[in-house]
């Protein structure tokens, strides 16, 4: 296991429970209830030219799966800021990271019930490489099949607990493809990682922000993209016609950012190529990660 690290990952230093230490020597208990019943969340902070993207947002998102999964938090925002910003100050030579956050139960013995009284949160974090879309993917665009949507009924909540999305992304490997459409009842929920954005005539939609799709940053983040941009935006039921006759189709997650769907079930999905709402969102979206380089520099605010 450590050669796997070290071959693969430098051994990087990680957080665990209030120290930091190399990945090699990072442990916790089998008894976690994260290890054991995948009770536990996480988040994913994107991290551009040395600076957090809308990490208020993910704090916010953490906030709403802990509260859900009724684990008090075991950090204030300043101390989650403080672990982000000093993981990324242990290696400044990535200009584009992430940041993986995961906050379980803690460890207890093995009973589905909450422990009582509470034991001590797991917290776990680490900074990884990120590699950017490439101009190609940009280009060209992806690839995707439509699966029936199986996964359990709280998908708003970032849970640890993956299965079903693992599931769903082997299927697109499995099929040769970039990603899943998935759908449930008929309805658009998300792909296997990122949520789907629809355009037609001009204007972009996407599913609610219910039970059955998780918030991505990105929804509050498209949502003033648009407003800049003059694009209508929609949040409503999607049935799957209105998906299979799109105009665009995009997805967008904290790693893969936003890229154009151009085909779906081997049918070209409008022109089968970029479409100008995409081109549009996208420049939109390198102008805010351009902003935190500037900020950095000192020319923004």
């Amino acid at each position: 296991m450590t050669d796997f690290i070290q071959g693969v990952s430098g051994n990087p230093t990680v957080y665990v429970n209030g120290a930091f230490v190399p990945l090699s020597e990072a442990s916790i208990s089998v008894l976690d209830r994260g290890f054991i019943f995948g009770d536990g969340i996480y988040e994913v902070v994107p991290i551009y030219h040395g600076q957090p993207f809308r990490m208020t947002e993910h704090l916010n998102r953490l906030d709403r799966s802990l509260a859900k999964l009724e684990i008090t938090p075991p950090m204030d925002r300043q101390e989650w800021l403080d672990l982000v910003t000093g993981l990324v100050a242990l290696d400044t030579t990535q200009d584009c990271a992430m940041v993986y956050i995961q906050v379980t139960r803690g460890v207890a013995k093995r009973d589905h019930a909450f422990p009582n009284p509470p034991v001590k949160p797991t917290v776990f974090a680490m900074l990884a490489p990120m590699t950017a879309p490439s101009q190609a993917l940009r280009e060209q665009g992806l690839r995707a099949i439509s699966l029936e949507d199986n996964r359990w009924l709280h998908c708003d909540i970032k849970s640890v607990s993956l299965l079903g999305n693992v599931l769903a992304k082997q299927a697109a490997v499995k099929a040769g493809v970039d990603e899943v459409v998935q759908f449930r009842d008929d309805y658009l929920t998300e792909g296997a990682s990122c949520n789907i954005w629809v355009v037609k005539n001009n204007a972009v939609y996407a599913p609610p922000k219910d039970n059955l799709v998780l918030e991505g940053i990105r929804y509050g983040l498209f949502e003033e993209l648009c407003q800049e941009q003059g694009i209508a935006f929609h949040l409503e039921p999607i049935h799957r016609t209105t998906v299979n006759n799109a105009d665009e189709l995009m997805l967008s997650s904290a790693t893969r950012e936003i890229l154009p769907i151009v085909a779906l079930d081997q049918k070209a999905v409008g022109t089968g190529k970029p479409g100008p709402i995409y081109q549009r969102l996208r420049q939109a979206y390198d102008q805010r990660i351009a902003a935190l380089s500037a900020a950095k520099l000192g020319t923004v605010a």
